[in-house]
């Protein structure tokens, strides 16, 4: 895939931030705050930051569906996505939730080497 502006060893890691964003959504603060909660306790996010009073308007089974949410903002090291993914699924109450993971291209060293858990 080809970035505008982004060399191949960037796209690859090789700037060396291997932090990623996880967004997702909850229907509601109680059960964002339980998932979170669970995920940072677990070791599989460093920090999830909770924005409620989201709408989200989108198709379900053939119908448009229109939802207040909360939006989740997950941080997280490379290693630790398919962990907290897995888990986010087992702990969500939705059959399908919404889990993107996208990449960090750069940061402020001190917070993303603490995101990582280097120290």
């Amino acid at each position: 895939m080809s970035v505008p502006g982004v060399s191949r060893g960037e796209r690859d890691g090789a700037r060396g931030v291997d932090v990623r964003v996880v967004l997702m959504t909850a229907p509601d603060m109680e059960t964002a705050e339980r998932i979170v909660q669970t995920l940072v306790e677990e070791g599989a996010a460093a920090c999830g930051t909770l924005l409620p009073g989201v709408l989200s308007i989108y198709r379900w089974m053939g119908v448009v569906e229109r939802q207040e949410e909360v939006q989740v903002l997950l941080k997280t090291g490379a290693e630790q996505v398919a962990g907290l993914l897995a888990r986010a699924v087992e702990l969500h109450p939705y059959d399908v939730p919404e889990l993107l993971v996208l990449p960090v291209w750069d940061g402020f060293p001190p917070y993303l080497s603490w995101v990582r858990g280097d120290g």
